[in-house]
This record gives C-alpha cells, sequence and structure tokens, in this order.
C-alpha cells in the first residue's frame, strides 16, 4: 500500500457511485479502499496486457546471441 496520500476528485455515474456505496455497506470497507484496491487490480491487468503487446511486437527485439555480442560477452 503506498505510504502517502493525496485527495483526488473525480467524476463516477450514478450507477456506478450506488453500486460502490452499496458495496461499502455490504463489506464494512470504505469507499476509497474500494477504490484503490480495484485501481490496483486494474492497473496489474494493464501492466500484464501492455506486456503481452511488447512481446509480440518484434520492433526493437533482438536475439540472445545479439545481446550478448553487443555486450562483448
Amino acid at each position: 500500500m503506498y505510504k502517502t496520500v493525496k485527495p483526488t476528485t473525480f467524476t463516477l455515474s450514478l450507477e456506478l457511485l450506488e453500486d460502490l456505496d452499496a458495496m461499502s455497506k455490504e463489506m464494512g470497507k470504505k469507499k476509497t479502499a474500494i477504490v484503490s484496491e480495484a485501481l490496483e487490480m486494474y492497473m496489474d491487468y494493464q501492466d500484464i496486457q501492455l506486456a503481452k503487446k511488447r512481446l509480440n511486437d518484434s520492433t526493437g527485439t533482438i536475439t540472445h546471441d545479439e545481446l550478448l555480442k553487443e555486450l562483448g560477452i
């Protein structure tokens, strides 16, 4: 978890806000905690998607042998 926080304002649809309120009450968790956890999971997911994209993008990739040659090994 992050050591520092900064108040942030953003807009949610009424439906999403109602869902968040209901979930907060049901789980006994603060809305901030739920949104923070959701954003962390989403960002982890997006990191994986970006890594997959980079893996499939052959532009700029080199072979193992080319790397060793470049490093002088």
